[in-house]
């Protein structure tokens, strides 16, 4: 994904804004570290990656047009010389600065907001966008389930896109005269320092709870890496939750301006005054900093997603929206795609699909369900292969205790045995009326939907908006909503 505009640096420029010296005259058009987006006239950036050096692509990166190779010192060992070598000491701590510097620093030109947190980014950053688009602004958005530009809509591989294409996303966002960005941010990209040269004017913290400990050595090492983003390097200022134990100690050592946000707490500067469940979603009343009062109706369901209307109100007050206009808007927000997302081909029970894919995520999930539900909570579960293997157990027990029947089954096993995966998930479980094993998830669909009466919720959980399944390094087509949908016209 590229601007249409033409960019042009001069080597000599690029040797000023890194502080070194490059014996390399002319020009280049364009910035990647990635070979497969390489375009005629680039600078190709080759970082140390966990198997290769990207600097033995060099004569790749030459065929496809690239002008020069910026590399460091490992690198240029193994470079050969199809290209002129820039040297410079960590390449990877540089390249999103190189581009943010290439496309004229595009996320500081807009009022952009990045939101993290283990749960909720997805559907605050859609609640935003809507809020935003209800008020004639010009949003753009960047997060789990793909991209969108104006009335254009890209997929993508991360939450957070790699450093130098997240750059030319909010090159072609800016070049679209796009007024407002939301971008999700995940802790990967801010270890990964994705997200080097992104300005931020409000950094959001949703919450933090179990996940990714494959990645992260522990919660604590977790916390840190999120609370990169609350630091003068990346935000103006903050709105954090402090009802998680993590997003109070944030507040309490965030050095940014910071607003507090609580469901909980009348004493946080955004908080509810009034929640009524009337059966349909809820009537509430928001009391915001300066006194606001906001008041309306929302048609989402359960206590996850008021902190996620509560959030996206507070900031959309933050970025100029008018608060008796969000009020007005109340009625028309929609859930992100995949998020308690209902599926009605005329049956008589309740069938939603849920990313949920983390114990806190289940048990918030299965409890909104059991809200709107008069018989029986009937819940498909799985968890990922070569992901955090520890919240397996937790995520099986969140998914018992939150279902009258609950069918585990496979996820993406990706390079796993999906038999290992959910042995982990049952914990030693045996089959019975309440727990079932299917590790199909085709039929594990097909079971929960033949269970169904009228009065019950069937929910899907785990992939949520996911198009595919990856098993053994193959990903075939597979969406939750469309399987969901032929079992209920099967056994409806």
């Amino acid at each position: 994904m590229r601007p249409i505009k033409s960019h042009t640096k001069e080597f000599r420029d690029l040797a000023a804004f890194l502080g070194i010296s490059v014996n390399h005259e002319g020009s280049f058009s364009g910035v990647t570290s990635n070979t497969a987006h390489i375009q005629p006239g680039d600078l190709f950036i080759a970082l140390a990656g966990a198997k290769t050096h990207g600097a033995t692509l060099a004569r790749d990166a030459a065929a496809k047009g690239a002008v020069a190779l910026l590399t460091d010192e490992v690198g240029s060992q193994l470079a050969d010389n199809s290209l002129p070598i820039i040297l410079t000491p960590n390449p990877k701590e540089v390249s999103a600065d190189i581009a943010s510097w290439f496309y004229e620093r595009p996320f500081a030109a807009m009022t952009s907001v990045g939101i993290t947190g283990t749960n909720g980014k997805t559907t605050v950053a859609s609640l935003l966008f809507q809020l935003w688009q209800g008020q004639n602004r010009k949003p753009g958005m960047i997060g789990t389930t793909g991209i969108t530009i104006g009335s254009d809509h890209y997929p993508t591989t991360f939450t957070t896109p790699e450093g130098t294409e997240l750059q030319a996303i909010g090159a072609m966002m800016r070049e679209s005269t796009l007024s407002h960005c939301v971008m999700e941010v995940s802790s990967h990209a801010l270890v990964q320092r994705r997200m080097v040269g992104t300005r931020f004017a409000v950094a959001a913290f949703t919450n933090l709870s179990q996940d990714h400990l494959d990645f992260h050595s522990s919660m604590e090492e977790y916390f840190k890496a999120k609370a990169k983003l609350f630091t003068v390097e990346y935000a103006d200022s903050a709105i954090i939750n402090v009802d998680n134990d993590w997003g109070a100690r944030l507040f309490s050592e965030v050095y940014i301006p910071a607003e507090s946000l609580s469901r909980l707490n009348p004493k946080a500067d955004w908080h509810y005054t009034s929640i009524v469940n009337d059966g349909a979603g809820y009537q509430i009343a928001i009391r915001g900093v300066g006194g606001i009062l906001i008041e309306g109706h929302i048609s989402l369901i359960g206590a996850h997603n008021l902190d996620n209307v509560l959030m996206a109100v507070a900031l959309g007050v933050k970025t100029g929206l008018d608060p008796l206009a969000i009020g007005r808007d109340f009625v028309g927000l929609i859930g992100a795609p995949g998020r308690l997302e209902r599926i009605n081909e005329g049956q008589s029970f309740s069938a939603l699909v849920d990313f949920a894919h983390t114990p806190d995520a289940v048990e918030n999930v299965l409890r909104a369900v059991r809200e709107i539900t008069s018989g029986r909570v009937i819940a498909v579960l799985g968890c990922g292969g070569d992901r955090d293997a520890t919240k397996r157990p937790l995520m099986g027990a969140a998914l018992i205790a939150g279902s009258d029947i609950a069918v585990f089954t496979s996820d993406n096993p990706r390079s796993e045995d999906p038999a290992t995966i959910l042995l982990q998930m049952v914990n030693g479980g045996q089959e019975s009326d309440v727990l079932v094993i299917e590790s199909d998830r085709r039929g594990a669909i097909a079971i929960a939907v033949s269970e169904a009466q009228a009065g019950d919720s069937v929910i899907i959980l785990g992939k949520g908006h996911e198009t595919g399944q990856e098993i053994a390094g193959v990903k075939y087509p597979f969406d939750d909503r469309i399987e969901l949908a032929h079992a209920i016209k099967e056994f409806s």
